[in-house]
């Protein structure tokens, strides 16, 4: 994760999920993404989005294709693998008495590029789209995303099952499916 720190641009890991209590179970959660559409109105995300931005780096996402039968899944990155960036928030939490930094990945309604295999994508930026949105103190530019410019770009291709597995972490599962 990339975050901006005073001016200071930090590159650092970072665990993915903010945890929270849920009276309708009685129990901890942990929530990956937030909706950009409610983000400024959700207790649980709007400090961290006027306060702590931070960019997730990634060469790609899996997404799965809802069918009557299965879950495909597919493999959405920008060709050759290219580093792509995601808008994100992150805020410390106290986790077995250690403060401990999480984020969670902004999502935004799919563009028609990616809408058959799933209603949502993260927001992926541009390098320089990725610096603006670190340095947004007003959120005049990151309330307004509706797209980015490098959206377009986004290939993607259906993968092995493999990968429904999270302990499975290893090129194979980014090969296309014959």
């Amino acid at each position: 994760m990339i975050l901006n720190n005073n001016k200071e641009l930090i590159l650092d890991s970072i665990n993915w999920g903010y945890s929270f209590y849920s009276k309708n179970n009685n129990k901890d959660q942990t929530i990956i993404n937030s909706r950009i559409e409610t983000i400024n109105s959700k207790f649980l995300f709007k400090d961290s989005f006027l306060k702590r931005k931070c960019i997730i780096l990634a060469n790609g996402y899996y997404e799965w294709q809802k069918t009557k039968n299965k879950k495909i899944p597919y493999f959405i990155n920008i060709p050759v693998l290219e580093s792509i960036f995601f808008a994100g928030i992150w805020r410390i939490e106290n986790r077995n008495n250690i403060k401990t930094p999480v984020c969670c990945i902004i999502t935004k309604e799919a563009n028609k590029k990616i809408t058959f295999i799933h209603h949502r994508m993260p927001i992926i930026f541009s390098f320089n789209e990725a610096l603006i949105y670190l340095n947004d103190t007003s959120n005049e530019f990151s309330k307004n995303i509706t797209s980015t410019e490098i959206e377009d770009e986004l290939d993607f291709y259906e993968v092995s099952t493999i990968v429904n597995n999270p302990l499975n972490n290893y090129k194979r599962c980014v090969d296309p499916m014959n």
